[in-house]
């Protein structure tokens, strides 16, 4: 891919999320990335890789998911465009914790992780902007245990359709279905009772 598009494009995404970067900043990044095109289906880390690299989703999307104990296909979190994925290495992990699977054809910018964090921290603006980010996600976090513990499925959907209201029609309801702890038949149900309610 050309240069200036790439930048171009991780400029848009930026803007996108809230975040804005001088140009010289993403020449940096793309000193130490590689692309990768994804197909549907595929994985791009699986538990237990070493978690050298992680990436920014360029186009599509991927999704973090683990098998729980009873062998319960589990969804974490939805990466799409502009967001991080693979980001274990980022928070100290040496390993991949959980399995990152591309769910729509994705473009994917890899990255190495420790020259990463060095960039990071050469610079007062970026260690600022990841403090951000990092309270983002302890937010995220924070948001979806203290779903789980108080509210029934059908708030948590409704609550899933206001934080991804782009992503509901691109996901499978399966996936959906995992990340809110249900099983697909009870979203199904959900779902129906809710266009029987003029609620979606």
């Amino acid at each position: 891919m050309d240069k200036a598009y790439i930048i171009e494009q991780l400029s848009k995404l930026s803007e996108q999320v809230g975040l804005s970067f001088e140009e010289t900043v993403f020449e940096s990044v793309l000193g130490f990335s590689e692309f990768r095109v994804c197909s549907k289906g595929s994985l791009i880390a699986e538990t237990g890789d070493k978690a050298n690299y992680a990436g920014i989703v360029m186009k599509g999307i991927v999704r973090s998911y683990y098998i729980d104990g009873d062998g319960n296909d589990i969804t974490q979190f939805f990466a799409k465009e502009g967001s991080i994925c693979m980001d274990e290495g980022m928070m100290g992990f040496d390993e991949i914790l959980t399995m990152w699977e591309v769910i729509e054809e994705s473009t994917v910018m890899l990255f190495d992780v420790k020259k990463m964090k060095d960039l990071i921290y050469s610079s007062e603006k970026l260690k600022t902007i990841w403090i951000e980010l990092l309270e983002s996600g302890m937010r995220y976090k924070m948001y979806r245990e203290n779903e789980f513990l108080t509210e029934n499925a059908a708030t948590r959907y409704l609550k899933f359709l206001k934080r991804y209201p782009d992503l509901s029609a691109r996901i499978q309801q399966r996936y959906i279905a995992t990340y809110l702890g249900i099983k697909p038949e009870s979203l199904s149900r959900i779902r129906s009772a809710m266009k029987e309610e003029n609620k979606i």
